[in-house]
């Protein structure tokens, strides 16, 4: 598919919400926080976790974070906030009173420890996860080739599926997509017929826009990637809090 740079930007919030019910599926990394040297290294934005509860009532409920770190790790970030949260790519979906709408499995014993075993060889941060598991390589930007090879493979042998994003890769179980996460949300109240609204900045987030191009929306990307599906674009990460009016 090809891509389209030089989107437009969306029009405003106020204007969608003049126009009907919409909902937001919000990425957290490069989307509402800036890219770190790791995961942990993160700096959240002051009042960060009220601006979304302020947003989320505007909405009437229909706000999401949908990440690839996994809920726990929002959490521990975030604090204990009143929304929708789909972690793990999507492969663990919890509602504002933390019941839980899909939980994949965790990944093979094996898997985690081959993917830990290489990260420790090759010098590389493994991110271990409850739905999945990452090799880092911003620290080391040569060994990209390596890493999605090694993964790939492991996938390839254990039947699961790899996600590629800025510096990082991935395996979770199948199924486990940003896409398929606006998909379960999307026939849940608050979210059942609002306009859905993906905004994200990585590759990941394409399955997300895919999903609310077909149930009537669109997608917003962030920054420079070029975007296959998103129909607007923010400039960063402070344009999307703007946007938001966080």
């Amino acid at each position: 598919m090809a891509m389209r740079p030089g989107l437009p930007p969306p029009p405003s919030l106020a204007d969608l919400l003049a126009d009907g019910p919409t909902a937001l599926f919000l990425d957290f990394d490069g989307t509402l926080v800036e890219i770190a040297a790791g995961p942990d290294a993160i700096a959240l934005p002051d009042g960060l976790g009220a601006g979304l509860e302020r947003l989320a009532r505007r909405l009437g409920g229909a706000l999401a974070l949908v990440s690839g770190r996994s809920v726990d790790n929002l959490s521990a970030f975030l604090g204990p906030l009143p929304l929708h949260i789909a972690g793990s790519h999507g492969g663990h979906v919890l509602t504002p009173c933390g019941n839980t709408l899909l939980e994949a499995k965790p990944l093979p014993a094996p898997v985690a420890e081959a993917l830990g075993g290489f990260a420790a060889e090759r010098g590389l941060l493994y991110e271990r996860k409850a739905h999945g598991g990452a090799l880092h390589y911003r620290a080391q930007p040569e060994l990209e080739g390596d890493a999605h090879r090694f993964a790939n493979g492991l996938a390839a042998e254990h039947g699961l599926v790899t996600k590629s994003g800025k510096c990082v890769i991935e395996l979770v179980r199948p199924g486990a997509d940003k896409g398929g996460a606006v998909d379960l949300l999307s026939r849940q109240p608050p979210f059942a017929g609002a306009r859905p609204v993906f905004i994200g900045d990585d590759v990941t987030d394409e399955d997300g826009f895919a999903a609310c191009n077909r149930l009537g929306g669109f997608g917003i990307a962030v920054g420079e990637r070029a975007s296959a599906a998103a129909r607007y674009s923010l400039a960063s990460v402070k344009d999307v809090h703007a946007w938001l009016e966080l």
